[in-house]
């Protein structure tokens, strides 16, 4: 099962057809390493869209090749149950989405090691206090899903 469905539609604009990913126009992803990420292509806009991955920017037209590892595709887009799923390998490259049969629609998608944090708890003169990797009360970034 995706640890995050990312709802994908196509729109005509200024520029030609454009993927939009939850709503944002060839938005930049984050994808975790070891998590799997659903590309959902049911939507009736995606026919004759197919939503690919690749280690080059616009993928195949831009003499680049299908990034396969960890991808599954299934039915057709544009059409229920249409949708590409990544489970994100550990050193996995950057990536982009792209379609397979228009170039200029798709976007980035990077791609990191999640991290783990050491959580500790000190008494110090003002009570107890949390501390993260040694650092009192640190700032963290969570990304949903990671």
């Amino acid at each position: 099962m995706a640890s995050k469905t990312f709802t994908v539609t196509v729109q005509s604009t200024g520029g030609g057809n454009k993927y939009f990913i939850d709503g944002v126009q060839q938005k930049a992803l984050t994808l975790f390493e070891g998590s799997s990420y659903r590309f959902d292509q049911s939507d009736s806009s995606n026919g004759s869209h197919p939503l690919r991955l690749s280690t080059t920017s616009d993928g195949t037209h831009n003499s680049g090749s299908e990034y396969t590892t960890g991808v599954v595709t299934n039915g057709t887009p544009g059409q229920a149950g249409a949708y590409t799923e990544i489970t994100v390998a550990d050193n996995a490259p950057t990536l982009y989405y792209y379609c397979s049969s228009h170039s200029g629609m798709g976007g980035q998608a990077l791609t990191e090691a999640p991290q783990d944090f050491t959580i500790t708890v000190v008494s110090t003169g003002g009570g107890n206090k949390y501390f993260v990797d040694g650092v009192q009360q640190a700032t963290l970034k969570l990304a949903k899903g990671a």
